[in-house]
């Protein structure tokens, strides 16, 4: 049996160029989605799967996100004066009792495997989660959650995978399964064209990983693009130790793109209990103005 994943990394260093000029100033793991910035989304499903070690992997112009988790003595002072109890509790419980928040500067962009060995110091030798805030999952339980029952069956690495078309292997770490082993993984490429990839098998922003990927990333160097590539860590690691795919229950949003922020906007518009119904409505209305 797997046990207890009680830190979750949180790598936050890029710097969103495809949201500029909105996340000129402010990070893109802070563009919100209705009321709340995606870094918050990623910090509760965290939370819910049980981990109470929060380590922020940041670089420059980030400090937002640790003001964000932070007390505000003043705002809710101002609240608590207004009588808004709602409104304190909204931001009071961002962060439970018992929860630790840890940051720890990436110094230089050299890729998303770089940026997880930095997590090393705060994490030490205990199994992970890794949450890419840009991949919003709406599901029930989180998808962490799901990934931490699986884990805990098995006692391997677990990455969340979903089926994408053969065409858009190219934009994905991509891998092969064995089936009969309960979905072990045999091989992982990172972004390989579609005549080369091994399935359509996509690797997507959820990782449960033994500590034993640090030491991986440490010795495989630079990959594609000239950064450490956490999907080279995890090749060289499942050459030692399983790691599994795990197809996940939700629906994925790829708040990384544009697009996939929108649909994030309007699902989670949809389904708040504030907002829901009025929204609903507004949408009816201006696509039959159309």
């Amino acid at each position: 049996m797997g046990q207890q994943v009680r830190a979750a990394v949180f790598p936050v260093a890029g710097r969103g160029t495809r949201f500029l000029p909105a996340t000129k100033a402010s990070p893109k793991e802070m563009l919100p989605i209705v009321d709340k910035p995606l870094i918050q989304y990623a910090v509760e499903e965290a939370i819910a799967a049980g981990a109470t070690k929060l380590v922020f992997v940041t670089g420059s112009s980030k400090r937002a996100i640790e003001d964000h988790f932070d007390v505000d003595s003043e705002l809710e002072q101002a609240l608590t004066d207004s009588g808004k109890d709602e409104l304190l509790r909204s931001i009071q419980d961002i962060v439970p009792a018992g929860v630790s928040c840890i940051y720890i500067r990436q110094g230089q962009p050299l890729g998303l495997g770089h940026a997880v060995l930095c997590a090393r110091p705060a994490v030490g030798d205990e199994p992970f989660f890794v949450h890419l805030a840009d991949d919003l999952i709406a599901g029930t339980p989180g998808c962490l959650s799901q990934m931490a029952a699986e884990y805990k069956d098995h006692n391997g690495s677990v990455v969340a995978v979903e089926t994408v078309p053969p065409e858009n292997t190219s934009s994905y770490g991509i891998v092969a399964i064995d089936a009969a082993d309960r979905g072990r993984i045999t091989q992982i490429v990172e972004k390989p064209n579609p005549e080369d990839a091994p399935s359509n098998s996509a690797v997507v922003g959820r990782y449960l990983l033994a500590a034993e990927i640090f030491d991986k990333l440490e010795t495989i160097g630079q990959g594609a693009g000239g950064e450490i590539q956490l999907t080279d860590g995890i090749a060289a690691l499942l050459e030692e130790s399983p790691v599994y795919a795990y197809a996940f229950s939700g629906t994925r949003y790829d708040c990384g793109s544009k697009l996939g922020y929108l649909q994030a906007t309007v699902a989670y518009g949809l389904s708040h209990p504030d907002t829901g119904e009025r929204f609903r409505e507004h949408l009816k209305k201006t696509l039959s103005d159309d």
